[in-house]
């Protein structure tokens, strides 16, 4: 396979050569598969439908309330921007009547996996401001309404208890972060620069109190929403408590490389560069970069609930990781940026084929295999995510960007 050699921008303003490992054959490929895919995923459900996953032979759908509701569309809307297929559009316009009420939802936090992944993609591909910009602007707003000046955080759930049997009092976890760009664009949509402003918070709230020595993330942070202070860190979808939970560690790397793009703060990226060294570096990476659930899962004993499952990968994990590193490459020096792109393209080979990709037909119609949702909660172990196949289509748009000589973002 020839090597492409691409001149970027990159963010401290000078042109620098990167080289390509990846084909466009390779993309193109990979992408008219994934088409292929969700129309025929599209063909098992009903047109008000937004599946989640695929188990035990039939579809699943939470419904438009569920934290997942916007990675379908999103998922089509991106492959439309790949192909320019009408029909992928007309679908995407379809789910996003559906998912329109949840415009007014103030009961989540994850209202920009729900809303921005979605129209957030709508309003930037069609410029259909007037069907697209409103619903943004009510959606950031019932966002932003679980901001809490105290704690600087947006609060993520409004109820349950932790492992020790404790109500969570002001539970922050890192997942949140994922929700940050969508009020950074609400500013720019609505002028109004509160949204920004609550935005930075959370994430300099997060960077300060989240992260360990070695730039791995704890899952959850709980405050006290009285004075603001941390009253504990946990986590909920990992190990144990001190456990590093892969998605976790891969949505601290997504966030806060957006982060750095959104606001040039060089905290964010030199965090971001960070957490991508912890998690690159990790002992306990396999080889092809589809990692287990957790980095810890090696210390599980047999005693623990979870020991027979220690040793599933999270193919969503790798999707996001894939992604954001794409756009990390754009921020850091050659030597790391040569490394980074390297790992990313690594990643997608090895989701681009068994066992994580599926095959026509196969998997209920979604793309990658075999992702973990929450093994402590016995929820989406080992099936295909919606999720997963968000980020992995977004990857492989983001390369087929710099492949075209454009930024991948």
């Amino acid at each position: 396979m020839s090597l492409l050699l691409l001149h970027i921008w990159v963010s401290y303003g000078q042109t620098q050569e990167i080289k390509l490992g990846l084909s466009s054959q390779f993309i193109d490929r990979n992408l008219r598969d994934a088409v292929k895919q969700i129309k025929y995923l599209e063909s098992q459900i009903k047109p008000t439908d937004i599946p989640t996953t695929y188990n035990n032979g039939r579809q699943v759908n939470w419904g438009t309330s569920w934290w997942c509701s916007g990675f379908y569309p999103g998922t089509v809307l991106y492959l439309y921007e790949a192909t320019q297929d009408n029909a992928l559009l007309d679908i995407a316009k379809t789910k996003l009547t559906v998912l329109e009420k949840e415009k007014t939802n103030t009961g989540t936090h994850d209202l920009g996996f729900m809303l921005y992944c979605s129209f957030g993609n709508a309003l930037r591909l069609t410029g259909d401001s007037a069907a697209y910009k409103s619903v943004l602007a009510t959606g950031a707003k019932s966002l932003a309404s679980r901001f809490k000046d105290r704690t600087g955080t947006i609060r993520s759930w409004d109820g349950g208890t932790n492992w020790d049997g404790q109500a969570w009092r002001y539970p922050v976890i890192i997942d949140n972060m994922m929700n940050l760009e969508f009020l950074l664009e609400a500013t720019k949509i609505t002028a109004d620069p509160t949204f920004a402003e609550i935005a930075i918070a959370h994430a300099n709230t997060t960077l300060k109190n989240h992260f360990r020595s070695d730039y791995s993330s704890y899952h959850v942070v709980d405050y006290d929403p009285a004075n603001g202070e941390v009253f504990a860190k946990k986590t909920a979808q990992g190990a144990f408590d001190e456990s590093s939970w892969a998605r976790g560690q891969a949505w601290a790397l997504y966030g806060y490389t957006m982060m750095y793009r959104k606001t040039r703060d060089d905290r964010y990226l030199t965090l971001a560069k960070n957490i991508a060294n912890f998690y690159l570096s990790h002992p306990n990476l396999p080889k092809n970069l589809i990692p287990y659930w957790d980095f810890d899962q090696d210390k599980l004993t047999p005693a623990s609930t979870y020991y027979s499952q220690r040793n599933l990968r999270d193919a969503s994990t790798a999707a996001v990781v894939a992604s954001a590193l794409l756009e990390l490459t754009s921020y850091t020096n050659a030597k790391d940026r040569k490394y980074y792109m390297a790992k990313a393209e690594h990643m997608l080979r090895s989701l681009s084929k068994e066992p994580y990709k599926a095959k026509y037909r196969e998997n209920g119609g979604f793309i990658l295999k075999h992702s973990v949702g929450s093994i402590p909660h016995k929820t989406e172990v080992d099936v295909p995510l919606t999720y997963a196949d968000y980020y992995y289509v977004e990857a492989l748009v983001r390369y087929k960007r710099l492949l075209a000589g454009l930024p991948c973002i």
